[in-house]
Order: structure tokens, then sequence, then C-alpha cells
């Protein structure tokens, strides 16, 4: 950064953009927290900014942790490694390259660790390792979610080896983390690399990046001068990043603090007094209207229908989406986050169409990848860590059956939600919205309560497949259809909906809002209920649902 002065005999200070090389004010510049006004560019705050931006004004506490060994290794290169921290500790005022805090975020207790790059490059050694580590024994203490927030060039090389061991005294402070239920969330910030990046960073539950931040374990000079590969351009950006499922979302600088307090109020459960709604769904099947099963598929395929975005967005008070797999990819066809119905923080997971060509060419035609299953996993994970109903919401002719889907290993991505669905510790409750096709749908809908929409479907197969496998002819669709009782009448008679939830006279699409509502409803009674049971009766009963499929009921009884 170029800082010039010019102007009166009382100075004016403009500097240079490291982002775009324009000239800025640096007053501007400070007051919007070193963002360039002209690029966008985010520059680098020191810890204590970083607090002070984030945390409830004057809550911030200091965590004392215990002392480290000051120079392990007695080291020595140009300098002895005591003279580097020394002059380090002079220009920085700090102690080492983090600060960590008590504090308050939107009244919400938390623990933030802030890193500062300019303390020996945000490097981690045994004084940083051991104050992440004080400050999730503190969150844990205490049941605070922990934020932490990144800015390294990686392990400290003149702690050799003691270095390399903070990422693994970090990470296992995290799992402690998990094991207790605690929230846990990174913020990175440019750059992030190396040690820090392949520990605590990123193996927290949710990831948020700051715009252009750079995240990886080698940084581009370790990657040239090691394997000659010059990165291209955006190469670990948070942008690329975003694209490649690692982080969960990008948030610029002027609103990470609301977005944080988002995150953390899903930890506080404010739910409000609820009275039974014992017509919110349909249970008797003749109470149904009667309807040809084909007129339901066609139904359910209608483009006005709500889709999951449409009933986050109707039937919850507020949403935080998540994104990736944390492995190659976000799938765009899975929506998965965190979210308030009726004041009780839930988990929703849903497959999303889209209401024209282009919406649904950019959702994949609502059929998920392997890479939208394992995100789907990631966040019924983070639901039973912090204790979280589930709600996923169903619509989809089927996962994806393309070459690529099949390389990534789709059938093992469906397996891995179904056993992981199976054993969930917490009520999940399934919504068939639209189509429920085959063991696409299904990887969402291994649930306690199964409901499905008046005009929805839930099949093996769609109707055209097997019409074109069994009677070799797609015209035959309507013919399969109704062999297949595909119905919400025919799912109820045959158990596998617990009931239906009923949409508004012609169609959700008719009255896309009152659908939603209606859809409100019905999962509003059933979160409530399935929340006063114990995990040990919800696990008997789910296994007990599935294990009645398909035997016939005496032998069942003799079978148990």
């Amino acid at each position: 950064m170029t800082i010039l002065e010019t102007g009166t005999a009382a100075g004016t200070s403009w500097m240079v953009c490291p982002g775009c090389g324009s000239m800025i004010y640096v007053k501007r510049y400070e007051r919007s927290d070193r963002v360039c006004p002209e690029c966008d560019s985010h520059g680098m705050l020191t810890a204590a900014q970083r607090i002070e931006l984030l945390l409830d004004q004057e809550s911030a506490t200091p965590i004392e942790h215990a002392e480290t060994v000051p120079d392990p290794l007695q080291f020595n290169d140009s300098r002895p490694y005591p003279e580097r921290l020394e002059d380090a500790r002079r220009r920085t005022g700090m102690t080492d390259a983090i600060s960590c805090v008590r504090g308050t975020l939107g009244g919400v207790p938390v623990v933030v660790a802030a890193m500062d790059f300019r303390f020996l490059g945000g490097s981690l050694g045994s004084a940083v390792g051991e104050a992440v580590t004080a400050s999730a024994e503190v969150a844990l203490a205490e049941r605070r979610p922990l934020i932490l927030v990144t800015a390294s060039g990686g392990a400290r090389m003149q702690e050799g080896i003691v270095a390399l061991m903070q990422m693994a005294k970090t990470s296992r402070a995290l799992r402690r983390l998990d094991e207790a239920g605690v929230l846990t969330v990174s913020v990175i910030t440019d750059p992030t690399y190396g040690g820090v990046a392949a520990s605590y960073a990123t193996s927290t539950d949710v990831i948020v990046a700051e715009p252009g931040a750079r995240l990886g374990f080698a940084g581009p000079r370790v990657i040239r001068q090691t394997i000659g590969q010059t990165l291209p351009a955006g190469f670990q950006t948070a942008e690329f990043l975003l694209e490649h499922g690692i982080v969960d979302m990008i948030c610029h600088r002027s609103g990470l603090r609301d977005r944080l307090i988002r995150l953390v109020g899903m930890t506080v459960r404010s739910a409000r007094p609820y009275t039974n709604d014992a017509e919110a769904v349909i249970t008797d099947p003749a109470a149904l209207p009667t309807a040809d099963a084909w007129d339901r598929v066609r139904a359910a395929r209608r483009l006005g229908r709500p889709t999951t975005l449409d009933h986050l967005a109707g039937a919850f008070e507020e949403f935080v989406e998540l994104h990736g797999d944390r492995m190659s990819a976000d799938c765009p066809a899975m929506i998965a986050g965190l979210a308030r119905l009726d004041g009780v923080p839930v988990a929703v997971v849903g497959t999303q169409k889209g209401h024209t060509a282009a919406e649904l060419a950019q959702r994949n035609y609502g059929m998920p990848t392997p890479s939208g299953y394992r995100k789907a996993a990631r966040v019924f994970r983070l639901a039973a860590k912090l204790g979280l109903p589930v709600v996923t919401l169903v619509d989809t002719a089927g996962a994806y059956p393309g070459i690529e889907a099949e390389e990534q290993g789709q059938a093992v991505a469906i397996a891995e939600n179904l056993k992981l669905l199976a054993g969930l510790s917490v009520p999940v409750v399934a919504v068939i919205t639209g189509e429920g096709g085959s063991g696409g749908a299904l990887a969402l809908a291994v649930a306690d309560r199964v409901l499905v929409c008046e005009n929805a479907v839930y099949s093996v197969i769609t109707a055209e497949g097997c019409a074109s496998i069994l009677w070799q002819d797609a015209s035959a669709a309507p013919r399969a259809a109704r062999a297949l009782r595909v119905d919400s009448a025919a799912l109820l008679e045959l158990g596998i909906a617990d009931a239906v939830i009923p949409e508004p006279e012609g169609g959700a699409d008719t009255h896309p809002a009152a659908a939603t509502a209606l859809l409100r409803r019905a999962v509003r009674q059933a979160v409530h209920e399935l929340r006063a049971w114990s995990t040990s009766d919800l696990l008997a009963h789910r296994h007990a649902r599935f294990r009645a499929f398909g035997v016939a009921r005496n032998d069942l009884q003799e079978n148990r």
C-alpha cells in the first residue's frame, strides 16, 4: 500500500489502491473498513479492527492462554528467531499473530479469534496454536459459537515440527466442539494458506469468505517452485472456491457482521407457543378429491408450482443458504441451509427446479449430482450436531444420470444419504412437493414424517420410463401411472405418506402463496410434534416405519 502526502500544511493523505491502482482518499478508505470505493477490493485489517468490526460495542474481553516455548529450535537464519519476534511485537503492539476475545454478536455470546497478517505473515506457531485451542476451550466450557478469522501464510518455519503439531492440536480442539454441538464458523480473509488452511480454517461448520480472498494449501510461489506450474488467473480465490464447493458463501465486508449475526442466531431457540392444527393435513384417503393418477403427474410438473426457494421465502422466517460439498462442486439443483420456522431453528434441504426454461437449465432440471447429495449430507450432519430438526422439500424427476455423475459416485452419494438419514438423531420431516422420483428423491425422504402435497407424485420410476420398459411404448404413460399408484391418495393408502397437504382449488400453481401457506401449517405441526420425542423414540419409530414396508403384518410381528 502506497500513501502519498499532499495538500495543505495540515496534510491530506492519499493512497494507491493495491487492487486497481486508483488514488484513494485515506480517510474514505478507512471509513469503508479498507474496501476500495473504486474496485471494491478488500484490504487487510488488523486483528483489533476485525474484532471491532464484528462484535457488539464494548463487549470484547481478552482470553488468556498458557505461555509457550519462545524458541523451541534455537532457530537462526539471517537473524535469531527471538529478534524477529521482538521486532514484530514492536511494530504491531501484539504478542503474536492472533487476538482472542469473548464478546457478543447481535446479543449472542461468542468467542472470536482473529489473526493478523502483519505479525510474521500471520504464521501458525506455538502461540497461535495455543491461543486458538484456548479459545475453543472457552467456547466449549461456555457453549459459545466460535468464530475464527484467518489470515496466514502458513506454519511458522522458525518453529519447525513444533509449528506443524499445532495443526493437530487445533483440529482436536475443534473436534471437541463438534462432539459438544457448538457451532464453529471461519471467516477467510486474504490470504489464508498452508497449515492454517489445512486445519482450523477449513474444518469449521460454516466457511465464509471475503470477496477475492485466496485460500489454499500451497501458494502460487510454492507451487511454481515445487512442480513448475503457474496458476491460472482467479485460481484459489473465494469466487473459484465457491464454484468448486469449498466455501459456503462469499460475504462483502459491509454485510459480514449481519451475516454472522444470522448464523449464530440459529443456535438460539426462541420458539413461539404452538397450538396443534388438526386440519393442517389430510390422513384419510377417502377425504381426498378423486383424480386420475396421470392427471396428478401432469399437475405435479407444472412450472407454476412453488419451488423450494419459493417455499423457503414464504413458509420460513429467514434462510441462510450454505453451498458446496467441500470436495469439488456446488450443485445448483440442491438447496441447503439453516432457517427458522415459528422461531425454531431448522435445517432445510430441497431440490430446486424453476419456473422458466432458463431457470430449469440453470438448476439442471432439479436433478442433483453427487455433489448435491454430499452438500445435503453436510447440512444433515450439521443439524444433528446443533440439535436442529430437518425439513426436506422434494421435487425431482430423479438423480442426474450423466457420465460425470457416474464418475463421481452417484450411487454411493445416494446410499450414504440413505444411511445417514436412517440414523440421524434429530426429527426429520420430508415433503414431496412435486415429483418424487426414485432413489434421487428417497435420498431426502428417509424421515419420521413423510408428507405429500395433494398433486404431488412419488414413484420408483417415471410413468414414461415404466411404459417404455414394460409396454415398449412411452405413450402408455397414463396406464403406467395408474398401475404404479403414484398419486397422493394411493401413497396414503400404502402407508408411504403419513399425511397429504391440501392444495388450493385447481392446484398449487393457481395460488402459489396459498399453497406455501398450507405447506407451512403442515410442516409446523409435524416439527412441533416431533420435537417432543426423545432421540431413542425417533430412531425406534423411524426403524419400525421402514422395516415394515413390503412385509406381511403377521410376519413382521414374528420377526421383530
